[in-house]
């Protein structure tokens, strides 16, 4: 079994809690900390949020370090009415047991620098605003990273923010272009493969049944997303679970095919801001666009109630 050294750059979060969860369960993954940004909620929310997740799974030894409270240049979203005022679906969970440090940019320069070059993978869940001031004034370090596997955008799919703009690009589009165009080795996985994970009530009763911890509460967030859906009852799925197939892509790889492309970032004013195109001049990135559905909840659950 390899072993993937990682940081997570996130901003929970129904399905960022979900993914963190997942990663902090499955035995492949050593995470080395926790960075968080403004995105589906304000920086101090999510950075407690990150706290919360890390309390629940009585895993003290992972730091978390808050980092941009705000876009690059553009103004940020809130989606309360999707993740709930506390960002946790009304989840509850227990207090941070550490306080957070400061300047994530700077905590991440240092431990890349720190690490042996290639060996630490950074996986983003939210908007890219951490990672694109990291390209930008520490470059060197950024340069060290093995691999960024990160979850947003949309190909060929339509938007969820904006007809073409999914919500991660659409919150910090110049962060997304300075990442995309930084010559980074990036995955990025989009909607166009994200709506194709949901998980349906029956699912939920298996996480539930386990008694795990980590289980048990991703049920209770997951059963929070399907309060905000217009379809209920046993047959009905989930919102998209996002942000947990960028553990399930670092795992376990074979679940996902990609396709290089290089990709364009619209930084325009309209609701388009953060659309995607491919764009044969651009740098080449690798892009999921497709997945075994099954499978991936399959593993996701089976590291959730392990």
């Amino acid at each position: 079994m390899t072993t993937i050294r990682a940081i997570i750059d996130t901003d929970p979060g129904i399905d960022d809690a979900v993914a963190i969860l997942f990663a902090l369960a499955s035995p492949v993954f050593v995470i080395l900390g926790i960075t968080t940004v403004a995105g589906n909620i304000g920086i101090t929310t999510t950075t407690r949020n990150a706290g919360r997740l890390l309390a629940l799974a009585g895993r003290q030894d992972v730091p978390v370090f808050a980092g941009a409270a705000g876009p690059l240049a553009c103004k940020g979203f809130d989606v309360a009415e999707i993740h709930g005022s506390d960002g946790l679906g009304g989840v509850a969970f227990p207090a941070p047991l550490a306080e957070p440090g400061g300047d994530a940019v700077a905590w991440l320069a240092a431990r890349f620098m720190v690490e042996p070059a290639g060996t630490v993978d950074l996986l983003t869940l939210g908007p890219l605003t951490n990672l694109a001031r990291l390209v930008t004034d520490h470059p060197a370090a950024a340069r060290r990273i093995r691999r960024v596997i990160a979850m947003g955008g949309a190909v060929l799919d339509k938007g969820n923010i904006g007809p073409r703009s999914e919500f991660n690009m659409a919150a910090d589009p110049e962060a997304a272009d300075i990442v995309f165009g930084a010559g980074l080795p990036v995955i990025l996985i989009p909607l166009d493969v994200t709506r194709k994970v949901r998980a349906s009530q029956p699912y939920c009763d298996r996480l539930q049944a386990s008694g795990k911890t980590g289980a048990v509460a991703s049920a209770a967030l997951i059963r929070a997303y399907f309060q905000n859906t217009t379809v209920s009852g046993p047959g009905s799925e989930s919102r998209p679970l996002h942000d947990p197939c960028v553990m399930l892509l670092a795992e376990d790889p074979s679940l996902f095919t990609l396709e290089p492309m290089g990709l364009s970032v619209d930084l325009g004013p309209t609701r388009d801001a953060g659309a995607l195109t491919p764009d044969a001049t651009r740098p080449v990135i690798h892009v999921a666009m497709e997945v075994d559905g099954a499978r991936a909840l399959d593993l996701l659950a089976a590291r959730l109630t392990a």
